[in-house]
């Protein structure tokens, strides 16, 4: 962690503790991070770090929001980068792939959100995260579907839920072995799987 100034502007300094809640999540139980840690992680007391967020919960939303506005804009560079719709699938699916491997406590968090009872805010924009990420795949599955590279007969929405779901999986599976690299080396062939199952 690099040591931050004191004096930041307040968007600056909020931006901070999102990035500081991001790496504690990559190395101890999201659920156990305290406004403590994080203002001993940041150099900083309990009081500066209220001054930019009246409550944790507040903290948790902004890192929530951060994580929606990175993956997606990640997922739709990648995406816009592909010729066809089935090579933009794989595009935006090794994007995701980057953004885990490069902030492996983002994962943690947001199992951590839709696990939880009831509702907050910070669950409602994971809940949203996920919407909107499915309709981008919708899309593509379409356009795929229309231009016949994919199987016309495909299930779209359970196409891009699947889609989702095996990322979630290689997650869970680098996460059960303690090793956030090794999502990298089976992704390949898990979207090659997934391949197979939708082309026409």
């Amino acid at each position: 962690m690099e040591d931050h100034p004191k004096h930041l502007p307040a968007d600056a300094r909020r931006a901070v503790t999102v990035e500081a809640v991001v790496e504690l999540a990559a190395q101890q139980n999201p659920s156990e991070i305290t406004t403590a840690a994080i203002a001993k992680h940041m150099q900083l007391t309990q009081g500066a770090l209220f001054r930019h967020f009246p409550s944790k919960e507040a903290i948790w939303q902004a890192v929530m929001e951060w994580v929606a506005e990175r993956l997606l804009a990640q997922v739709d560079r990648a995406g816009q980068s592909a010729d066809t719709p089935l090579a933009r699938l794989e595009a935006m699916f090794m994007a995701h792939i980057d953004f885990v491997a490069e902030h492996p406590g983002v994962p943690r968090m947001l199992f951590g959100e839709l696990q939880r009872a009831g509702t907050s805010p910070a669950k409602q924009m994971a809940q949203t995260l996920v919407r909107r990420y499915g309709e981008r795949l919708a899309a593509v599955l379409a356009e795929g579907k229309a231009q016949g590279e994919l199987d016309p007969e495909l299930d779209t929405a359970a196409a891009a839920t699947l889609f989702i779901g095996t990322i979630q999986g290689l997650v869970m599976q680098s996460l059960l072995a303690g090793d956030v690299e090794r999502i990298h080396a089976d992704a390949l062939g898990a979207f090659a799987i997934y391949r197979r199952g939708i082309g026409s």
